[in-house]
């Protein structure tokens, strides 16, 4: 991707970490700092740049038909861009990648492998810890962490409308419950970043690991958490989702960025997905290979991808035919 000399003139000596193109001649470009927004030169306008620094107070996010809003509340001001609804989700997680380093909560080289916003609650997996944050706003310096280092634990539980994410950190259990349409691509990102840093590679060999890791770690009653004993749902069951959950104060996800699904009823549970024995039985009973499912699932995966970029593909093109028909009005 070229970057245009607008944009390396604004960089001060920086590096661009990572961009978006988001159709035509725009582009948005993130340093460890600060996002600039680029408008290529139109039939009607001149190339611009904005400038949005990282020091944010508050972040939030709304979605139109087809536009997505960004708003950054800084000490002393409110400022605002949009991108197509397509790139959202890939412009949030760069976003949140820059925010998190700006306010030390991830390390300088520490990457964001996904973001998931589940009505009012906001989960950031990097390649060390989980971070959550619940509220009205995307997020506020009100967060939590949870280090890769500290987890004893980690099961799945899967219910008809939502499945849970069972994770212990400290020996202390939570539940994330992502609906059911989100809960696969949380399940794998998640799983994938633990498997990685535990250098384990099946959820039997991780919880091995972390609880021979737990047995032989110094016993430390207080954990910093201030978390409960019992698990507690960090998403509200409320249908509308006012409702905060009483022991705390979210996409996406995706392989390109997350959002925005509300959680629904309990979670009723109805097995371990974690548990390979059961799986396997379950296979060899259906008559089933489970490498051959695997692959399936692999193909069926990239094919929804492909699908997907030719969507987008199309979308560019009929905003670009929007755009310039909303140029000729006002030029006439």
């Amino acid at each position: 991707m070229e970057i245009p000399d607008r944009i390396a003139q604004q960089l001060e000596g920086e590096t661009i970490q990572s961009a978006v193109n988001l159709g035509d001649e725009d582009l948005i470009c993130f340093t460890p700092t600060r996002t600039i927004l680029y408008n290529g030169e139109g039939l009607l306008s001149d190339e611009s740049t904005e400038i949005f620094t990282h020091d944010v107070e508050r972040l939030n996010i709304s979605e139109g038909r087809r536009k997505t809003k960004f708003t950054l509340e800084y000490v002393d001001a409110v400022e605002s861009f949009s991108v197509s609804k397509k790139r959202g989700k890939q412009v949030l997680q760069r976003l949140l990648t820059g925010i998190l380093g700006v306010q030390d909560v991830i390390g300088e080289e520490e990457t964001v492998a996904g973001v998931f916003l589940f009505s009012e609650l906001t989960l950031v997996i990097t390649e060390q810890r989980l971070v959550k944050h619940v509220g009205s706003y995307v997020w506020d310096p009100d967060f939590e962490e949870y280090p890769f280092s500290d987890v004893t634990g980690l099961e799945f539980e899967e219910g008809s409308v939502a499945t849970s994410a069972v994770i212990s950190v400290g020996g202390r259990p939570e539940r994330i419950k992502a609906p059911s349409d989100q809960a696969k691509k949380l399940r794998r990102t998640l799983t994938k970043a633990l498997f990685a840093y535990h250098e384990v590679s099946s959820l039997e060999e991780l919880n091995d690991a972390v609880r021979d890791e737990s047995e032989t770690a110094t016993p430390d009653d207080d954990i910093g958490l201030g978390l409960d004993d019992s698990i507690s749902p960090l998403v509200s069951d409320d249908n509308d989702g006012s409702q905060k959950p009483a022991a705390e104060t979210e996409e996406s996800v995706s392989d390109d960025g997350p959002r925005l699904v509300s959680s629904s009823s309990e979670t009723e549970r109805v097995g371990d997905e974690g548990d390979e024995e059961t799986t396997a039985v379950a296979d060899q009973q259906s008559g089933i290979d489970p490498e051959e499912f695997e692959a399936m699932q692999e193909q069926i995966a990239t094919l929804t991808e492909a699908v997907d970029r030719q969507n987008e593909q199309l979308e560019s093109q009929r905003e670009t035919i929007e755009t310039l028909i909303e140029e000729l009005r006002k030029q006439v």
